[in-house]
């Protein structure tokens, strides 16, 4: 049997004597993958990079490197000694170095390890910081000042790269780029990474896995297209707030229906009996519009997102349902007007709680 590249057994994940996230357990399979683990500020996320790191101990279960035990009950590999390399939110930059002395920082810290090298001028390109390199932290701006910290840890090239929130100080207009470079980067020199982050968006194109941090638990750990189309528990939908929740009941082993919708069709993800009420999660991009349909619901709010229009419509029973629509839809609805609705409604997976 092979063994993962990574792997966190069991472990309760503690700073200050107070218990942050409980029994997780979670891997990483194959040199060079990225996880993303996600969830509400103050949940505990920096703390499970903190132990990985070294710098808090654990009590129970074990961390595991390349088949090596770094923390476990009776094992602590010092920090000093793990190559792992931890970049936190807060940039840690030297004040009296500047920007290009705090990167070689960690070029120095990668002498003596030359298989996957990569240039100074390679990472301040993909980063482009090349403007910032003669500049002293106080200098730069915050997001500048990230980038700066996150090329001193690429530049490490360690076995694992611990990446606490590393684009949120950075422009939104910057930051998709700054992801595409980060991925380039990571997927050139094969880094393993986790990446603790509260946007979804970021963590479903950095991550080949997601997991999601939830009242101490790590509540799912999957492809981000299952987390994001198979949540497993209502706290991952309304963590994720991509949909919502309506009442339904099942009529046979492919249909539901709903008072305010009517029948619904598709593939049920967990087989219910027949008669069973349950809660279906409704997506933005589950219903069609159809202005010809004879199901038409009330326009209470429309959001412009450039390439899509997310409409908010209102049920005969005051539900309120998201529906998405592409931006070059010819007839744009205003609000308090009508919105029809494509039957039959088919949803390819039908997820229910």
């Amino acid at each position: 049997m092979t063994k993962n590249f990574f792997e966190v057994k069991n472990v309760d994940f503690n700073i200050g004597g107070k218990t942050k996230v409980k029994n997780v357990s979670f891997s990483i399979k194959n040199e060079g993958d990225v996880i993303c683990l996600l969830g509400p500020s103050g949940i505990g996320k920096t703390t499970i990079l903190r132990t990985i790191a070294g710098l808090e101990k654990i009590n129970n279960g074990s961390i595991e490197l390349k088949g090596k035990t770094l923390s476990s009950k009776k094992t602590n590999v010092s920090p000093e000694n793990r190559n792992i390399s931890l970049a936190f939110q807060d940039n840690s930059l030297f004040p009296h170095y500047t920007v290009e002395k705090n990167i070689l920082l960690g070029a120095e810290r990668n002498k003596g390890r030359n298989e996957k090298k990569i240039t100074l001028k390679e990472i301040v390109d993909l980063l482009d910081i090349f403007q910032i390199l003669n500049k002293y932290p106080h200098q730069i701006s915050a997001g500048e000042a990230q980038r700066a910290s996150l090329a001193r840890s690429l530049i490490t090239q360690p076995d694992l790269l611990l990446l606490d929130e590393p684009l949120s100080n950075v422009d939104q207009s910057f930051k998709e780029e700054i992801q595409v470079r980060l991925k380039k980067i990571l997927n050139k020199l094969k880094i393993s990474t986790i990446i603790v982050t509260h946007d979804s968006y970021e963590a479903f194109y950095l991550g080949s896995k997601c997991g999601i941090i939830l009242d101490q638990e790590l509540k799912q750990f999957d492809d981000p297209y299952k987390v994001y189309h198979f949540p497993n528990s209502v706290e991952v939908v309304n963590f994720l707030n991509r949909g919502i929740l309506i009442p339904a009941k099942v009529t046979s082993e492919n249909t539901l229906e709903n008072w305010d919708l009517g029948k619904i069709e598709g593939n049920f993800i967990k087989k219910y009996p027949k008669g069973a009420n349950v809660q279906l999660l409704l997506q933005p991009e589950d219903l069609e519009h159809d202005d010809k349909s004879n199901l038409k619901l009330e326009v209470v709010d429309r959001k412009f997102r450039g390439t899509n229009f997310i409409y908010t419509l209102k049920t005969p029973s005051n539900t309120l349902i998201p529906v998405f629509v592409h931006s070059h839809h010819i007839h744009q609805h205003e609000v308090d007007e009508k919105f029809g609705i494509k039957r039959p409604i088919h949803i390819d997976h039908i997820v229910c709680f």
